[in-house]
C-alpha cells in the first residue's frame, strides 16, 4: 500500500505548521523524515495518520483518496513521547488497542503476547506503564503501533531514550516490515543511523518538504598505513562494485591501505546545506 500527500497545508490559528507538503511513501521502502526543530515535522506526520485534518491538499492510498478513518485503520503511528493509561500493564494496553481495532479478546491477546516477544518485552507483560523505563515505554510504542499490521508506518523519534542493542533490534524490524511489504517513515534527528537504514529521504524547512537532491554513487574514505586521519583520501564511487574495483587496483599496486570505507555523514551534509536555522 502506499500513501501520497499532495500539498498538504494546516496552520494553528496565525501560526503555519505545515505550508505546502509533499510526500511519497512506497510498499517496500523506508522513508527518512529530517528537518529542525520546529519546521512542522510532527504536524506533518500527524497529517499522514490522520489524527489532524489538513486545511488543503490531498492524501491517497493506492491512488484513492483517503479520509480519516480509512488511513487510522491502514496506518500504525508511534508518536515521540508514549501516551497512554499508566495504570495499565503492557499486556493490557496492547490487548486493548488490538480490541479497539476489531480484534475479538483472545485473537488481541494473542496479538500482544506476540509483540511483546518482539520488542522483547514479555518479562514485562504484567508491569504497569509507569513502572517501565523511557527506552522499555519506547519499545512497547513500536508494538502498540504494529498491532493491527498496518500496512504503512509512521515513527517519530522512535529510536529516542533506546539502548544501543533496541536500537539495531528496532532497525532490523523495520527492515524486515519493508521487505514484507510495509511504507515506512521514520523521522529522527540522528542523521548517522538514518542514513544507514533508509531508502529515501524527504526534507522538511519552514513547513516545506524538498525532494534529496539523488546524487549517483556515495563518497568513500581511504587511507594507508601511516597515513594521519587527515591525510585520508574522500573519492566518489558510482557503486560498491566500482569501490570494490578501485580497492583491488590499489593493493595489487602495493599500496598498504589502513582504512577504505563508506563516508557516512552524506545526509548530514545535505541538511546542512540546505541552511537549516537552528530553532
Amino acid at each position: 500500500m502506499s500513501l501520497t500527500a499532495r500539498a498538504l497545508t494546516r496552520s494553528f490559528g496565525r501560526h503555519p505548521a505545515v505550508t505546502h507538503a509533499d510526500v511519497t511513501l512506497r510498499p517496500g521502502r523506508i522513508t527518512g523524515l529530517v528537518g529542525p526543530n520546529g519546521a512542522g515535522k510532527t504536524t506533518l506526520l500527524l497529517l499522514l495518520a490522520g489524527l489532524l485534518a489538513p486545511d488543503s491538499g490531498t492524501l491517497t492510498l493506492d491512488d484513492e483518496p483517503a479520509d480519516s478513518t480509512r488511513l487510522r485503520s491502514s496506518v500504525g503511528w508511534m508518536p515521540d513521547v508514549f501516551g497512554t493509561w499508566d495504570s495499565l500493564t503492557a499486556l493490557e494496553i496492547l490487548e486493548t488497542f488490538g480490541r479497539l481495532h476489531g480484534l475479538s479478546r483472545s485473537a488481541a491477546r494473542d496479538r500482544a503476547a506476540d509483540l511483546l516477544r518482539t520488542v522483547h518485552l514479555e518479562d514485562f507483560a504484567f508491569r504497569s506503564a509507569h513502572e517501565l523505563s523511557r527506552g522499555q515505554k519506547q519499545r512497547l510504542g513500536f508494538a502498540r503501533a504494529l498491532v493491527h499490521r498496518p500496512r504503512v508506518l509512521l515513527l517519530d523519534e522512535p529510536a529516542s531514550g533506546m539502548d544501543p542493542r533496541s536500537r539495531v533490534d528496532l532497525r532490523d524490524t523495520l527492515r524486515s516490515l519493508a521487505d514484507d511489504g510495509c511504507a515506512v517513515l521514520v523521522s529522527s534527528h540522528v542523521l548517522s543511523e538514518l542514513s544507514a537504514s533508509v531508502d529515501d529521504v524527504v526534507f522538511v524547512t519552514a513547513g516545506r518538504t524538498h525532494e534529496r537532491d539523488q546524487r549517483a554513487g556515495h563518497r568513500w574514505r581511504i587511507r594507508e598505513v601511516g597515513s594521519p586521519e587527515s591525510g585520508a583520501d574522500v573519492r566518489d564511487f558510482p557503486d560498491e562494485e566500482s569501490a570494490a574495483a578501485h580497492l583491488a587496483e590499489q593493493v595489487s599496486a602495493g599500496r598498504r591501505i589502513a582504512e577504505f570505507t563508506r563516508v557516512d555523514t552524506e545526509l548530514e551534509d545535505e541538511y546542512l546545506a540546505l541552511e537549516a536555522d537552528r530553532t
